[in-house]
């Protein structure tokens, strides 16, 4: 699992977000799985999760005020 900054998020398109995050989400399922428990590596999953989150819904907002102007 290599650490996603959210400059590189910020860089990536919005397919390849969606394709992140769902392959962030079943690595989190499986991660889980295997844990039983929340650990380090759970716990950066859910952060790249939010991340990706976070940028997309900014991405949004700006699209809607774009549209406003």
């Amino acid at each position: 699992m290599a650490l996603l900054r959210a400059k590189e998020i910020a860089k990536m398109n919005a397919q390849e977000r969606e394709s992140k995050r769902k392959e962030l989400q079943l690595e989190l399922i499986k991660a889980q799985v295997t844990a039983h428990k929340t650990n380090a590596k759970t716990k950066e999953i859910k952060r790249a999760l939010a991340r990706i989150h976070t940028i997309h819904r900014l991405n949004k907002i700006a699209q809607e005020v774009a549209k406003k102007n």
